[in-house]
């Protein structure tokens, strides 16, 4: 945990608490529950699971200014069982009833994203991969799915675009290559024979791009130090050779066939450089296992953010409840 991920919850969660109670008051409980009412209620899993964030709790009551004692039951990471206690919570019966939501939502989706994740990281082990995630996240959540996915033991790639060079088709095709740079845009389109695309004639290639971006890797720009990690996409075996020696340090392979990837494995391993290679695109519960098995480095999906569903958590009292 650090200071960013804090700040990011702390904000989050002030907007949920904006969006529950607006500049007013939870009138149903303040209209049932006496002001001095005490009591205690557990955060209980109603399923197996995977816990991320339960120790990110008592910031979230703190956002509240809630009159609660917040004690965590488990450790992140931990594998749990349903009717397991998470978190157990005590103090004012209002605040606990007002914060509850809240709290659940955001417990929820971060358990999720564990358990989703380490599904999948289970289906590698044995093997050289490691699992990664990708910017596919819940907008204002990054950096916290990102948390998730890490108590789930996957990896996370770059947090954003600020923090590492990540070439894709989009920047071949608008970035200008200094080998044509007397055409225009009105060239008559011609056709890239490592990936059968149309292309301008201006196109950049895919290894004039990955020498611009090393160029630049751990240098100073208007005060800022760029990124030191090079990463481009690649969508042939035509590409994926224009690259190897360019000196980057990964080489995205994009929807690449078994065989495919095989090949590129086997193709650096050759050539002796230190490149990693990631496979990525069509990654699923069904297909992980046997692409990790082609030798590849690193594997990315977005699957595991956006596709992850809400873990079931509940909120039972334990103290103070009356049937």
């Amino acid at each position: 945990m650090n200071d960013q991920l804090e700040n990011d919850l702390r904000q989050l969660v002030r907007l949920a608490i904006s969006e529950d109670l607006d500049v007013a008051v939870d009138w149903t409980t303040v209209a049932m529950i006496d002001a001095d009412r005490r009591g205690a209620c557990q955060i209980v899993s109603r399923a197996h699971g995977i816990a991320a964030g339960v120790a990110l709790v008592p910031w979230i009551i703190d956002e509240f200014d809630a009159d609660l004692n917040v004690e965590v039951l488990v450790r992140e990471s931990e594998t749990f069982s349903p009717g397991t206690p998470l978190v157990r919570l005590s103090g004012s019966a209002r605040d606990l009833l007002t914060s509850e939501r809240v709290t659940l939502n955001l417990l929820s989706r971060l358990c999720g994203i564990a358990t989703m994740t380490r599904r999948y990281v289970d289906l590698i082990a044995g093997t050289s991969a490691r699992l990664y995630d990708t910017r596919k996240t819940t907008p204002g959540m990054r950096r916290l799915e990102k948390y998730a996915v890490r108590c789930g033991g996957g990896h996370n790639h770059r947090t954003g675009l600020f923090d590492g060079f990540l070439i894709k088709d989009n920047h071949l095709a608008l970035g200008r290559s200094q080998q044509t740079s007397d055409q225009t845009t009105s060239d008559a389109m011609t056709s890239d024979p490592t990936t059968s695309k149309p292309v301008v004639g201006n196109r950049l290639t895919a290894a004039e791009a990955a020498q611009r971006a090393v160029a630049m890797r751990g240098g100073l720009m208007n005060q800022l130090v760029a990124p030191s990690i090079v990463e481009i996409e690649v969508d042939g075996l035509g590409q994926f050779e224009q690259v190897l020696y360019t000196g980057i340090d990964i080489i995205l392979l994009d929807n690449f066939s078994l065989d495919d990837l095989r090949t590129a494995v086997a193709a650096r391993d050759a050539a002796g450089v230190s490149v990693e290679l990631e496979a990525s695109g069509n990654i699923n519960i069904d297909t992980i296992a046997t692409v990790a098995a082609t030798g590849v480095d690193r594997i990315s999906s977005g699957a595991l953010t956006h596709q992850a569903t809400s873990l079931d958590l509940g909120m039972d009292w334990t103290e103070g409840f009356t049937t």
